[in-house]
């Protein structure tokens, strides 16, 4: 049975910031405390904020990359007494997750660092008690328009996730002239990264139809697009923000699957750029799931290669063509390290979401593919 839900109201298009204060307006905020979180202050020149001063305004930098479980608590330690009615998250998706995961925050008493991960884990949130508006000012994570949150605990070795239905944003504003400035590095990053969930949700255990046709679609506007980023050409930002909300709205349902969830102990223990990590593993894992996945040629199709070789040769020569290693060798990663990277691999609820039966072994055998 075939099921979709979003409920999130996508702008998309340059210039749809300036529509902030209108869809602020529609939100209806009892108290209209808006707590603006963004990656930079220099995305508080932006002519927008001069429009808010029918509101409460309290704007907050977070720079952290792979937000951690400690420094999601210091952000809410610092926030929690402005009381907002909202959360605008302006950022790359560590500022969106950080964002969103404030939301479910909002209104209980967390004492401590400890206290917040037992939460997380438990995913005793409950209702989220504050509402939310993404602003991606990269184009890759989708994160503007799914309900879950990656926050990173390296003091225990472990990935965790924030997850609440209720907590899909109000809105997303998904406005490419917010990405022109990127590093090329972190363009094609994040651009192999919302393919990746697009590949993924169609692929998926929990897949539909309504996913699988979003899922191609912006999977096929990446690929066909790949070429005029890395000549740095305009154009490629639209394009690459329609591709990764397109992909965003279709992972939305059905969550990533063996890619993210091998990819998640090389970003934490090697720091290496989660779309970059995860790119390495879609040809692998396109071989080992080609025989479970209906549709395989309307896929590969989207991807606009004929096997799992061939895209393994585009990824590689996207990511060496930004300034970026290929192989798990050139991101420093020991060999003698991969048997237990292979078991940090298998994380619950991406894992065992792949088509095709995942392993501690398979994995193993998947980074030495990549090594």
């Amino acid at each position: 049975m075939n099921r979709y839900y979003n409920p999130v109201h996508t702008i998309q298009g340059a210039g749809c910031l300036n529509c902030l204060p209108d869809v602020l307006e529609k939100m209806q905020p009892k108290n209209r405390r808006v707590l603006v979180l963004a990656w930079s202050e220099k995305v508080f020149e932006h002519t927008v904020f001069s429009k808010l001063s029918d509101f409460e305004v309290k704007t907050v930098v977070f720079e952290a990359s792979n937000p951690t479980v400690a420094q999601l608590y210091q952000c809410y330690q610092e926030t929690k007494e402005f009381d907002p009615d909202t959360v605008v998250a302006i950022g790359g998706g560590s500022i969106l997750d950080v964002g969103k995961s404030l939301c479910c925050m909002y209104g209980k008493e967390i004492s401590e660092e400890d206290a917040l991960r037992e939460m997380i884990q438990n995913k005793e949130f409950g209702c989220p008690k504050v509402r939310w508006i993404g602003v991606p000012t990269t184009a890759g994570t989708g994160s503007e328009v799914t309900c879950w949150a990656t926050i990173w605990d390296p003091a225990r070795d472990a990935k965790r996730s924030v997850e609440s239905k209720e907590n899909y944003a109000y809105a997303a504003l998904v406005d490419p002239r917010l990405t022109e400035g990127m590093p090329l590095k972190l363009a094609v990053s994040s651009a192999l990264d919302a393919a990746a969930h697009g590949v993924e949700s169609y692929w998926a255990k929990g897949t539909n139809c309504v996913s699988r046709a979003l899922a191609l679609q912006g999977i096929r506007i990446i690929m066909n697009h790949m070429e005029d980023l890395l000549s740095e050409k305009s154009q490629a930002h639209d394009a690459m923000a329609r591709g990764s909300m397109l992909a965003g709205l279709a992972f939305s349902n059905t969550k990533t699957t063996a890619c993210h969830s091998i990819s998640y102990p090389l970003t934490m223990r090697y720091g290496i750029p989660h779309g970059a990590a995860v790119s390495m593993l879609l040809a692998p894992l396109l071989q080992m799931n080609a025989q479970s996945v209906d549709g395989m040629p309307e896929l590969l199709d989207a991807l606009n290669v004929t096997d799992a070789n061939m895209l393994k040769q585009r990824i590689s020569s996207y990511l060496i063509r930004s300034g970026q290693p290929d192989t798990l060798r050139g991101w420093g990663v020991e060999q003698e390290a991969l048997s237990h990277l292979a078991e940090l691999g298998m994380t619950k609820g991406r894992a065992d979401n792949n088509p095709v039966k995942i392993t501690a072994e398979k994995i193993k055998e998947i980074l030495e593919s990549v090594y």
